[in-house]
């Protein structure tokens, strides 16, 4: 770029990013007063008639996903007041205890979260974060890699997925159909998982945690020995109800208190006191509206300082030697600085058609294109929108930054997946 003031301001902004990395500095004012000043730096003004402001782009912050969270959440509420969550609790835990103890519930929790964002486009992991995060807890996981792991299932809901917007402009632009790479998304995602799981076993054998079977059966005695709202089935309707609202595309804000209505209605619980208690739950909004406001201001600012171009331009030499290296490292650094699948597709799908013109397989391109936004978004700080910030607060005693830190490395093993992958697709 020609312009010096926005080469500065380019600058201004990687520094942020690496105080944002850096755990000296706090996460969100770091991320607020660094764009703020970027842009400034950039030549924005504050406010006014121009096309890009500061306040501008502040208000792209108020994304309508908050009004989404917020629907989902009072569904939480309403789900933990009448008992039903606690169903749902007690037949997780059996299934995850199976695979492996804490690391296996907080493992089927974000497995189980991702597989509904699969079918939505849009993964709610604290749905299920609020039954089967706490549960992993009180099996002994640290809460902070228990927000983690739940914090895992964007990528399954994004690569694995068929309605994302991001994800079907990719399947167009390669001409294929949903099925193979789908699954070949679903690989990808699962070796997040995977890697989480095993650093999690681990740490469980090096530890020690839930010290002894006699303890472990203990914990497991007191799910089965309570006396519950209502069997598995009638727990589970109000949930599947919120997933059949998503996947018919109706408001979610709505769908969410419809199904907390549903709740209400086969706990037998009085509307008075759940609309209290759905309220309290709302309460949770704190974290994540801070969250999304700050880092998608953080995002608005870095595309408009032209920097997410800037990267682009300077890969370009590249692709006439490895193309979909080249456009798996695109992605990832797009879906890294915007925080946002849907926010890199502005960058992945101009630079998807570039490599699919020299010639590149289809398959491996479009999958390079869809693993490096899915798994980077997250790198930085967890993701700013329906990711690691909404599962925070219903996990009492995890940390966004200490959890965040723990998703690094398995996010990493995930784009190594996609490397090997995608390299030998292409071959």
């Amino acid at each position: 770029m020609d312009n010096p003031t926005m080469v500065i301001a380019q600058w201004s902004m990687v520094l942020t990013l690496i105080l944002m990395l850096s755990r000296r500095a706090p996460l969100y004012l770091t991320a607020i007063v660094g764009s703020g000043l970027t842009a400034l730096i950039a030549g924005f003004p504050l406010t006014g008639n121009a096309a890009i402001t500061l306040t501008k782009m502040v208000n792209a912050g108020l994304h309508p996903v908050i009004a989404d969270m917020a629907g989902v959440l009072l569904f939480i509420g309403a789900m933990e007041a009448s008992g039903l969550l606690d169903v749902i609790v007690r037949d997780i835990v059996r299934a995850g205890n199976r695979l492996g103890g804490g690391p296996g519930v907080a493992i089927a929790g974000g497995v189980a979260a991702g597989g509904i964002g699969s079918l939505t486009g849009f993964t709610q992991p604290a749905i299920l974060a609020v039954a089967t995060g706490n549960a992993a807890v009180r099996l002994g996981v640290d809460p902070s890699k228990v927000a983690a792991v739940h914090g895992h299932a964007g990528h399954l809901g994004n690569l694995a997925g068929f309605t994302h917007p991001t994800q079907v402009a990719i399947i167009a632009a390669i001409g294929a159909e949903f099925g193979v790479f789908n699954i070949y998304g679903a690989i990808i995602a699962a070796s997040v998982f995977a890697a989480s799981f095993f650093r999690l076993t681990l740490e469980k054998k090096a530890i020690g945690y839930s010290s002894s079977p006699e303890a472990m059966r203990d914990l497991l005695d007191d799910f089965e020995n309570r006396e519950y709202a209502a069997g598995s089935l009638a727990a589970f309707t109000p949930f599947l109800a919120l997933i059949a609202g998503f996947v018919l595309g109706l408001p979610i804000f709505l769908v969410g208190v419809a199904a907390a209505i549903l709740a209400t209605i086969i706990a037998g619980r009085d509307p008075k006191r759940m609309e209290a208690e759905m309220i309290a739950g709302a309460g949770r909004i704190a974290t994540p509206l801070l969250a999304t406001i700050s880092f998608l201001f953080l995002s608005t600012v870095i595309r408009n300082i032209g920097l997410v171009h800037t990267v682009s331009e300077a890969v370009r030499p590249i692709l006439s030697l490895a193309p979909i290296q080249a456009m798996l490292l695109v992605a990832s650094l797009t879906a890294l600085m915007t925080q946002s699948y849907s926010a890199a597709a502005v960058i992945i799908i101009p630079f998807l058609e570039i490599v699919l013109d020299t010639g590149a397989d289809p398959m491996a391109a479009g999958l390079a294109a869809a693993s490096g936004g899915a798994l980077m978004q997250y790198f930085l700080t967890g993701g700013p929108v329906a990711a690691l910030a909404t599962v925070i607060p219903v996990i009492p005693g995890s940390s966004l930054r200490t959890a965040n830190r723990f998703q690094r490395s398995s996010i990493l093993v995930g784009l190594v997946v996609a490397l090997a992958l995608t390299t030998a697709l292409s071959l």
